[in-house]
């Protein structure tokens, strides 16, 4: 068959990688380079410890002092926020304890195989070096300080994610420039990284083409439909392309396309930013999420990245770089030492929904497109098992995880709640 792909970020690539092993044609239509958007500028964490969604328990009573802190880890833009607050109201009813367990728990069966899912396109791609598995830490001020988000850390243990703990030296042993700032960690083995998201996006992406897929540089703008069929795409260009199935990977700008397939999904952006400092003048041999700052940290190929914040303006706001800025100022306290002299600013849109789980499946009404997209802050984690599941589903195999919970009805039946 002859797939159509919307997006060449890590989704669309993993998905044409695994099609491509079933004999399916592959052609990707995508105005930009693979590789760039979130899949550039993303904290770079390959984790499936990953689990727990955005909202968790008791975030409601935190979020007005969120806001009115410049450097707090959500913003909302003031004219936004009529827009937002409906969603905003269903993200918060997802934070209930029994919510917050079955989401995490969905979310392990499709984090736990994200290495296995890697391993072929990697090898096929000759980029294994893209992969790190050295595991990754959690750390936070104390001990003491790291009890207020046991519950969290618990259900991560409960879900069969090894969490080892770490008393200051034996913190310091592993990471010796967290001295001074931390004092209590939470080690988790089986993580891992990449040192260049883009780089390992480009490099399956690469190989997708040197295996006959094609790259339409231009957009999409509708469906040519009949008997429930997807017979062409419609570009921007005013061009029409045949298909025998699409797939929508296209992250923040998937709703429109999936709602003229007959999928309405309450999808938003919630716009993340990231400083990359060079030559920063301290070492880190792994990712490190600091817990209490909600900053992820990463050395990688372009220098030590530091990630996070949530900033709620849709998708035509251009960026608030104060935001990279403040991430900037916050990891200045958390590495006293560190040289600030060079680095750069992103801002990109991460695909979200309001349960913190992506839609991974097809469309009741149309036969032959599949949606994939809504990764939020884990399509590193999660982007290469949804395009393991995608070609399962288009190969006509039965899938290797449930992908009931990722359903992209569940928002029409009411099951995402």
């Amino acid at each position: 068959m002859r797939i159509g792909i919307i997006g060449t970020g890590i989704v669309g690539v993993a998905t044409a990688g695994w099609l491509q092993r079933d004999g399916h044609e592959v052609i990707f239509i995508d105005p930009r380079e693979a590789g760039e958007a979130c899949s550039f500028g993303n904290a770079g964490s390959i984790s499936p410890s990953a689990v727990l969604p955005v909202a968790m328990p008791g975030m409601w009573k935190k979020v007005p002092k969120w806001l009115l802190d410049p450097d707090g880890p959500l913003v909302i833009r003031s004219h936004y926020l009529p827009r937002v607050l409906p969603w905003l109201m269903q993200f918060l009813r997802h934070s209930t304890e029994a919510e917050v367990t079955r989401i995490a728990g969905a979310m392990r069966g499709l984090l736990s195989p994200v290495f296995e899912a890697y391993e072929p396109l990697l090898q096929r791609a000759g980029a294994m070096s893209m992969v790190r598995r050295n595991g990754c830490l959690y750390v936070y001020s104390s001990r003491d300080m790291a009890q207020k988000w046991a519950w969290g850390a618990n259900l991560r243990r409960d879900l069969g994610v090894e969490m080892q703990e770490l008393e200051a030296e034996a913190l310091f042993e592993l990471e010796p420039d967290l001295r001074g700032s931390f004092g209590f960690g939470q080690y988790a083995p089986d993580n891992g990284s990449t040192p260049d998201p883009s780089a390992l996006v480009k490099a399956i992406y690469a190989q997708a083409i040197r295996d006959g897929a094609e790259h339409l540089y231009d957009g999409v703008t509708g469906f040519d439909l009949s008997d429930s069929i997807v017979r062409a795409l419609k570009l921007a260009s005013g061009e029409t392309l045949a298909v025998d199935g699409v797939v929508v990977a296209a992250g923040a700008w998937s709703a429109q396309l999936a709602r003229m397939l007959g999928t309405r999904v309450p999808l938003e952006s919630q716009r993340g930013y990231h400083v990359t400092v060079q030559d920063p003048g301290i070492s880190l041999n792994r990712n490190v999420m600091a817990v209490e700052q909600n900053i992820m940290v990463n050395p990688m190929a372009m220098g030590l990245r530091l990630a996070g914040t949530v900033e709620l303006a849709g998708l035509k706001e251009p960026p608030n770089y104060a935001r990279a800025q403040s991430l900037l100022r916050v990891g200045e306290t958390m590495f006293p030492g560190m040289r600030t002299a060079s680095f750069t600013e992103w801002m990109g849109h991460r695909p979200c929904l309001p349960d913190s789980m992506p839609v991974i499946g097809r469309p009741q009404r149309v036969e032959n497109a599949w949606l994939g997209f809504g990764h939020g802050h884990v399509g590193m984690c999660g982007g290469a098992t949804t395009g393991r599941e995608l070609a399962n589903l288009i190969s006509g195999r039965s899938p290797e995880i449930d992908l009931t919970p990722f359903s992209p009805e569940r928002f029409r039946r009411g099951l995402a709640r």
